[in-house]
């Protein structure tokens, strides 16, 4: 769901000028109907966060404490971690702009099917690996397959990727905050980095995974009253809303159809959305991170599979938003026709919910914001230390000099998103939206990698590497040279990262190492991880 969000964001953002995402003239309104009430409750639950971060994060005081939260965490909230994560600003506002659109419907649950089956495989087929030893970093396990450059290709993929697609998301998460609070722009994009960064320096990933649980409920519960007061304003409520739906068949879930340039459908979204999640939550550090936190191999599986679950739900309650919005507009149109349906659900915000409601449902905003950002920081650092700075620096051992760096390191990120964020505004829509969907490639390409670790033994780092350069070229023709729908990416940077690698092993044939964590069988009982 990280790619699909970048996706949903690249269709935010698709037209004229990005620092005109919401409509000027529409939202001059808006910005004189936030009370100071409203105002008050986002600024307190921001200083609460901050606040809530540092405490339960007093104890991180070495490496693994800052960066895995001593790899005690319960499964449960390694579960509401790994959904806040991947919930965005974008997620939350962008999906009931599916369902509300002309032609909307539940079509985009499809892409539900596809994310359970994808993390079945990630835990029947990686966590196995990743539990092998005691790493720090998802790509430490391509070290041990293929070499050290393999390595630190793929974290440097990561790493532009990771720092670029969610600067952008910052971005739009700080139009969000000018609008609604009249605040320049660069500022917004300020406050919320500056949070964000805050809360991650100092408690670590037990701040985050605490943090993503409670921003797991008050986004939920702010998705939960919103809908329950648009039903409420229908006309005959939930009877009104259930006629709507039906006469305009807002609750179709399936199409069958197989063309490629169809977006939602069902193969689309059980292949797309299986080797998408294969890759976001079995290649990407922000996941992965979260697995090797918990307590056991067993209990990271756990939150896995039924994060797919919760996700699905998650899906259905921001579609029937969408839903509910198109039967209240319906009713009662608004002044002027809207020109994106994303901008629907935060309009009815700003200018329908009560006094309160309004901070309650904007915090809920920035809790799907913030949950993303910090892990983004969070899993930037652990790579960057891991994979690239203390193997420069190998008199020094992962001590209190690493949680020195990594802490470091989550400013540095801090600031690039934040400036990546302030520049989006000066870009055209289309640069934004390109650079969004070259971050989306590295699902699809890391996959191919891993696979031909997992499947092959014959593949060595040469033929690797190379698998990994065309895997991105071919994605890079398909996205700008045919009209293939976006679920199809990650299949296809899978197929031709794994494909072109193993050919180029007929050139360079070579052996996997005895001592990668591919090669040997899991042992009966698991380690106990300190």
């Amino acid at each position: 769901m990280l790619v699909c969000d970048r996706w949903d964001r690249q269709n935010e953002i698709s037209h004229g000028n990005s620092s005109r995402y919401l409509d000027p003239e529409r939202w001059s309104a808006a910005q004189l109907a936030i009370h100071t009430i409203d105002v008050a409750i986002v600024l307190i639950y921001l200083m609460l966060v901050v606040a809530f971060g540092s405490w339960i994060g007093r104890g991180s005081t070495n490496l693994s404490g800052y960066l895995l939260g001593g790899r005690d965490l319960p499964w449960w909230a390694v579960l509401g971690s790994i959904v806040a994560t991947e919930t965005s600003t974008a997620t939350f506002l962008s999906v009931p702009g599916i369902a509300f659109a002309k032609g909307g419907d539940f079509r985009f649950l499809q892409l539900a099917l596809g994310y359970v089956l994808g993390r079945a495989v990630v835990s029947a087929v990686l966590l196995p690996a990743y539990f092998r030893g005691q790493l720090f970093s998802a790509y430490e396990v391509l070290e041990h397959r293929f070499g050290n450059a393999t390595k630190r290709a793929a974290s440097l993929m990561f790493l532009v990727a990771r720092n670029l697609g969610d600067g952008l998301r910052l971005f739009l998460t700080g139009i969000v905050l000018e609008q609604v609070a009249g605040i320049a722009l660069p500022v917004c994009i300020l406050i919320v980095g500056a949070v964000t960064i805050a809360y991650t320096f100092f408690g670590g990933m037990k701040a985050i995974v605490w943090n993503d649980c409670a921003q797991f409920v008050v986004y939920v519960a702010g998705g939960v009253l919103a809908g329950a007061l648009i039903i409420q304003a229908i006309p005959d409520g939930w009877g009104g809303f259930s006629a709507f739906a039906q006469e305009h068949q807002k609750l179709r879930v399936f199409d069958f159809d197989w063309h490629p340039t169809t977006t939602y459908t069902f193969w689309s979204g059980l292949i797309g959305g299986a080797v998408l999640t294969m890759g976001t939550h079995g290649t990407d550090q922000m996941m992965v991170q979260r697995y090797l936190a918990a307590r056991t191999r067993q209990d990271a599986s756990r939150a896995l599979v039924l994060s797919g679950l919760v996700v699905t739900l998650q899906f259905a309650l921001f579609l029937l938003l969408g839903v509910a919005l198109a039967a209240f507009y319906f009713h009662h149109p608004p002044a002027r026709p809207f020109t994106r349906n994303d901008e629907v659900f935060a309009t009815y915000i700003v200018t329908e919910l009560p006094v309160g409601i309004v901070g309650i449902t904007l915090a809920a905003v920035f809790s799907a914001a913030m949950s993303t950002l910090s892990s983004s920081l969070h899993s930037s650092a652990a790579v960057a230390v891991n994979d690239f700075y203390l193997p420069m620096r190998k008199s020094l051992s992962r001590t209190d000099r690493g949680l020195f760096a990594s802490r470091l390191f989550t400013i540095l990120f801090g600031v690039v998103q934040i400036v990546v964020g302030i520049a989006a505004s000066h870009f055209s829509r289309s640069v934004v939206g390109d650079a969004l969907a070259i971050a989306g490639f590295t699902a699809g390409v890391l996959l191919g990698m891993f696979a031909l670790g997992v499947l092959t033994k014959r593949v060595q780092q040469t033929a690797a590497l190379l698998g990994m350069a065309c895997g991105l070229a071919m994605l890079t023709v398909i996205k700008f040279a045919t009209p293939i729908a976006w679920p199809w990416y990650a299949v296809i940077g899978a197929v031709a990262t794994f494909s072109s690698g193993w050919l180029c092993s007929l050139v360079w044939p070579g052996r996997g190492r005895p001592d990668s964590p591919f090669a040997i069988p899991l042992p009966r009982e698991e380690p106990d991880a300190a």
